[in-house]
């Protein structure tokens, strides 16, 4: 006699409606069934989604996506499923632990504990993500995403668009450390800015040497100079 019928009488001898409850409890159940199926094909081929009636542990499997273990439906509860049946105290859920496929992959799984109005345990889901698979992505990706060390301290390039209103901005960041408006500033100050925006590579945007002029109340012929 399974557990969960033994439950069953218990309640009957004391009066309780049983009924009333296993309809609720196969209605949960059902309701789970959608969100397995509906996982499983949001990941096919690569997460397996088991859906578990705690109610008859000799029979648990009710839905099975993406087969990885080679289990099917009908197939019996698992350990962490019968520890949950015996114990209503066990964790709802149990999230990225190791696992291991039947044959050897590596897995990563997660399993959600269902319970009833009574706060027994009916159901599990269960995630079992076959890593196998991403391992070798992500080494591609980390390889991918690498970048030499040699130069690390001293970058080789800006891929930023140096616009005017950005040119602007550095300049008047810069005339500001000299307590001075841009045009303001005095010839040798003037002359130190534009240098800095040389060495930031602000002279490499289109039109930056007649900007930086402007700004500064000077001659594009005077900013070349400047900046040798």
């Amino acid at each position: 006699m399974s557990e969960a019928t033994e439950d069953d009488e218990r309640r009957q001898e004391s009066g309780e409606d049983v009924t009333d409850e296993r309809d609720a409890d196969e209605h949960l159940i059902r309701e789970a069934e959608k969100i397995a199926v509906a996982l499983g094909r949001m990941f096919p081929g690569l997460c397996e989604v088991v859906l578990h009636d705690l109610r008859d542990p000799a029979n648990a499997i009710r839905v099975i996506e993406n087969n990885l273990s080679g289990r099917q439906v009908g197939d019996s509860a698992t350990e962490l499923g019968l520890r949950r049946i015996s114990d209503p105290g066990y964790p709802s859920v149990v999230q990225n632990y190791a696992n291991r496929f039947p044959d050897g992959r590596p897995a990563k799984s997660t399993s959600i504990g269902i319970k009833n109005s009574s706060g027994r345990y009916i159901a599990a889901l269960c995630l079992n993500l076959d890593i196998s698979v991403l391992s070798p992505l992500t080494l591609t990706l980390s390889n991918l995403v690498a970048t030499e060390t040699g130069h690390r301290d001293e970058p080789l390039e800006t891929l930023r668009d140096r616009n005017a209103r950005e040119l602007r901005r550095a300049v008047e960041s810069l005339s500001a450390e000299r307590a001075a408006t841009p045009r303001a500033l005095s010839r040798e100050a003037k002359k130190e800015v534009v240098r800095k925006l040389r060495e930031d590579g602000y002279f490499e945007s289109r039109d930056a040497a007649q900007t930086i002029a402007d700004l500064l109340g000077i001659s594009r012929a005077t900013v070349y100079n400047y900046a040798k």
